[in-house]
């Protein structure tokens, strides 16, 4: 017989996690303030899981929405708490660590999500949900789980009404879902002399959300958040009529390796109705061109910005003229500053209505689009962070430049609403 070797590893769980180690269930949410050690509770879940999986070579993930991201937040951990694991091996390039049973953790970004199509996963854990592209879960990490059974725990703390927002509201009274929620104010993890001494030099929504874990709070950044919190309010994310007599106007952000979005709109008098959003990457211009021509829509202008005029090296031709090609007869607007473009939409969203269904990622977008935060000097940068959000949003800046001088005229709040 073989001998049984103890390993310790040096981890001690706090007691406010002690339910999340014992859950039985196999999908999880947790909503924890900053400093509550969330990380390293799910780290060192991941290493038992791996430890004790008795399948053959046993994956787990842990995932951030940055690569660089996940290593400086949770790489130290893995090695750490693996450290005394005999025979273990860690690969710095690779962000891994190989057990000696055969299992493997691994480190990724989902700012680089499609690098995990193919891969399964016995296990998996999504640190700051609420900041990956929803489409890092749905189109590649879920079915990533299904031939394995494997699990999912999706962790954060709030950031608006996102989709961890919504992922948590579903999970409530669900028995397949584990759920927690540690606010500061309950874990006694931050001692109350240092929360009282952070409210001092924070806003009252970055407290709550950062150490309440309120969804409620807007967005910290974000440029649209007031604006997209008054159109839920006013009931203008809904379902919205399509009128087949008006022309339906597009605008584009044409992505390069990247992710081409489109809003479809309709001004009806002082409305302008978002109907429609299509976003897709890694296709051509043939596709989109294909999406727009199944569609029942009579189109009035196609509008892009001004760098589709540039001529392609390959192919020595512009964007504009492969889509006026494809029967896409689109309208260049003037190269203009962001910020420009930001004013301009944000005067637009007061008299805008949203599709609820088809305009859903869209709309997501514009209430988490964000300026970008230096971690280094601990403020924000005058530049939008670039992430899943900017497509969208760039797409929407577009819109609020380039419509024509009759349907961009002032716009008024809407005196009719529609019931969902």
């Amino acid at each position: 017989m073989g001998e049984t070797l103890s390993v310790v590893i040096p981890y001690t769980p706090r007691p406010q996690f002690q339910d999340f180690h014992n859950r039985t269930q196999r999908w999880s949410v947790g909503v924890a303030h900053r400093r509550a050690g969330k990380t390293v509770a799910r780290v060192n879940d991941l290493i038992k899981a791996a430890i004790l999986c008795d399948k053959p070579e046993p994956r787990f993930a842990y995932i951030a929405p940055f690569y660089a991201q996940a290593k400086d937040v949770a790489w130290q951990y893995v090695k750490r708490f693996t450290a005394p694991i005999p025979g273990v091996v860690s690969n710095e390039s690779e962000l891994r660590v190989d057990l000696p049973n055969g299992g493997r953790i691994r480190l990724y970004g989902a700012d680089n999500y499609e690098r995990m199509r193919g891969i399964y996963l016995d296990g998996v854990v999504l640190d700051e949900y609420g900041d990956m592209d929803p489409r890092a879960w749905a189109e590649v990490i879920r079915p990533a789980l299904s031939d394995r059974k494997g699990w999912a725990d999706f962790i954060g703390t709030p950031k608006g009404r996102n989709h961890f927002c919504e992922m948590w509201e579903r999970a409530q009274g669900d028995p397949e879902w584990f759920t927690q929620m540690l606010k500061a104010s309950e874990t006694n993890i931050v001692d109350a002399a240092e929360l009282a001494d952070a409210r001092k030099t924070m806003t009252e929504d970055q407290f709550e959300q950062e150490y309440e874990c309120s969804f409620q709070a807007a967005v910290q950044g974000a440029y649209f958040g007031r604006e997209m919190t008054q159109a839920e309010k006013d009931k203008r994310i809904c379902s919205v009529p399509w009128e087949p007599k008006i022309p339906v106007h597009t605008a584009w952000d044409l992505g390069i390796g990247d992710s081409t979005s489109i809003w479809f709109a309709q001004q009806v008098g002082k409305e302008l109705r978002l109907i429609d959003y299509y976003e897709s990457s890694g296709v051509g211009l043939d596709h989109y061109a294909r999406e727009l021509k199944a569609k029942p829509y009579v189109y009035g202008d196609h509008i892009l910005p001004h760098d589709a005029e540039v001529k392609e090296l390959g192919t020595g031709k512009s964007r504009k003229e492969t889509l006026d090609s494809l029967g896409i007869r689109a309208r260049i607007i003037p190269a203009q500053s962001v910020e420009d473009g930001i004013n301009a939409a944000r005067l637009l969203i007061p008299g805008a209505w949203f599709d609820a269904t088809k305009c859903q990622r869209g709309v997501e977008a514009l209430r988490q689009y964000r300026r970008d935060y230096d971690e280094k000097l601990k403020n924000f940068k005058s530049r939008p962070l670039h992430d899943w959000t900017s497509h969208a949003a760039d797409a929407f800046r577009y819109l609020a430049l380039g419509l024509r001088p009759s349907t961009a005229a002032k716009w008024e709040q809407p005196t009719v609403k529609w019931v969902v």
